[in-house]
């Protein structure tokens, strides 16, 4: 067989980080992990290629060569999705698609072949089978859960890995929370599921064999899920991996705010090289928390917990909502100064949205509010229901919110906050690369010299090289970020 594994393009949103990326000469900001693991998982002897449109065209002739084309993605990535589908059926080869978009809903997706849904190490193996058969079914499904102890090491080798600012890796699936919004506990489950310290490590170790150095994105639900676990046996492994070949990587991850009360798992996570996580914050509103169940995030001093990981050494991202049912007039001020005091530099803050299968999404269409499909666009400005607050209030403070805290003034000083909250972990702190000193000079030229309000620009990096020296490199990173945040805020 020869399979065309295909990853549809993915919008400029928030976290593509699409304007930034450009300053170190990448295409893109992550890898398709999903579809190199499935790619592994494939029978040896079938000839795969790989095509991700965030960093190569798809070509006809590429679709031609195949005797399938293998298609994933997200809510985000429906549009070129759908594309690929038509294209597919225009050129008379046939198509296998999988994933979280169409494991919430396949039916909304015509002229697919074959559906393999839910986590493919259960159902694609019985999709070959049948394959190899002749006797190939419309949709494979699943209510296991699979044990990812024995899920293989993805196909690097077919990645234009020079292409991409960061490599994801991934060691658990599932969360322990069950948030109203949420549809990963539909998708992986509420028990979080991990693998052992060899394979985390021998994946750590397959990386590094093919030359790669720089950030890796532990793309877990929630990677303290398990932190009995981490504590005893992955994190000291992972200490000692990166002692032993001189710190070729640096994390980031995603974990609930409940890690910034284990000081023992902060200081492990920094010495093994995690330099940064995302938090979903999501209100400063206990009753929206309450009403959504966050309930690891009720009744805590939000700002005090920020500036703990942040003098523990995590640049910390942070992710806010605005539309819960129970949010007060005064939600979008709360947000602002939230936002502002905690000196979360990328801050996220979407219009509530009800995601397929989410416990949320069920409430809502017995209540007869859902009007339909989520965009998966954080930041697009979308809903997908009918909210309890006047639709023109939330959408006028939504916006609100956005022009506040990515003008250059109150986004420069956020950045400043940060740097005088952040203590920099020794241990992670290297020698600016060439593709820095590259970015760098760019950021002079754009931000510096052409875009309008270049002053708090400028302001930022003396301010940086004379009070914060060591962190000027991060003040250069974080001006940049801006830039992108800017263009995503305006283009809404």
């Amino acid at each position: 067989m020869k399979i065309l594994l295909v990853y549809p393009e993915t919008p400029t949103t928030f976290w593509s980080f699409s304007h930034a990326v450009k300053f170190i000469s990448k295409r893109s900001s992550e890898i398709p992990l999903g579809l190199i693991t499935v790619a592994a998982i494939l029978p040896g002897k079938w000839e795969k290629r790989l095509i991700d449109m965030n960093v190569s065209r798809l070509k006809d002739k590429d679709i031609l060569w195949a005797d399938f084309v293998f298609l994933s993605g997200m809510n985000v990535h429906i549009k070129s999705f759908k594309e690929i589908i038509i294209r597919c059926n225009d050129l008379g080869v046939k198509v296998v698609a999988g994933g979280p978009l169409v494991t919430t809903n396949h039916r909304e997706f015509l002229g697919v072949d074959h559906f393999v849904l839910n986590e493919a190490e259960i159902t694609l193996p019985l999709f070959i089978k049948d394959l190899e058969a002749g006797t190939p079914k419309h949709v494979y499904a699943t209510d296991e859960y699979p044990d990812i102890s024995k899920t293989p090491i993805p196909l690097w080798s077919l990645l234009e890995m020079n292409k991409y600012a960061a490599m994801n890796l991934q060691y658990s699936r599932g969360c322990p929370y069950n948030c109203e919004f949420c549809s990963i506990t539909k998708l992986n489950g509420r028990n979080p599921r991990t693998k052992s310290r060899e394979q985390f490590l021998d994946e750590l170790t397959s990386l590094y064999n093919t030359g790669w150095r720089g950030g890796v994105f532990i793309v877990d639900d929630n990677f303290i899920g398990n932190k009995r676990k981490l504590k005893a046996n992955i994190l000291p492994a992972m200490i000692e991996w990166m002692e032993k070949r001189n710190r070729p990587f640096t994390f980031t991850t995603e974990a609930s705010i409940n890690i910034a009360d284990d000081d023992e798992l902060m200081d492990l996570m920094v010495k093994a090289g995690f330099n940064s996580t995302f938090i979903g914050i999501e209100t400063p509103n206990n009753e929206s928390l309450a009403e959504c169940g966050k309930s690891v995030n009720l009744n805590r001093d939000i700002v005090l917990s920020v500036k703990k990981l942040q003098q523990r050494g995590f640049i910390v991202s942070g992710g806010f909502i605005v539309g819960f049912d129970n949010d007060p007039p005064d939600i979008f001020k709360r947000q602002i100064n939230l936002i502002q005091k905690t000196g979360i530099v990328t801050a996220m803050v979407g219009l509530l949205n009800a995601p397929e299968g989410s416990r949320l999404y069920h409430r809502l269409y017995k209540e007869n509010r859902i009007i339909g499909i989520m965009s998966g666009d954080n930041v697009d400005g979308s809903i997908n229901f009918i909210p309890k607050m006047n639709y023109q209030k939330l959408i006028t403070g939504y916006r609100g919110i956005l022009r506040f805290i990515y003008s250059q003034k109150n986004y420069y000083e956020r950045v400043k906050t940060f740097l005088k909250e952040y203590s920099q972990p020794v241990i992670n702190t290297k020698i600016p690369s060439f593709s820095y000193i590259r970015a760098f000079f760019r950021s002079i030229w754009k931000l510096g010299i052409f875009e309008k309000g270049r002053r708090y620009y400028w302001k930022l990096l003396f301010y940086s090289l004379f009070k914060q020296p060591k962190k000027f490199p991060l003040a250069v990173t974080l001006a940049i970020y801006g830039f992108h945040f800017r263009r995503v805020v305006e283009s809404i």
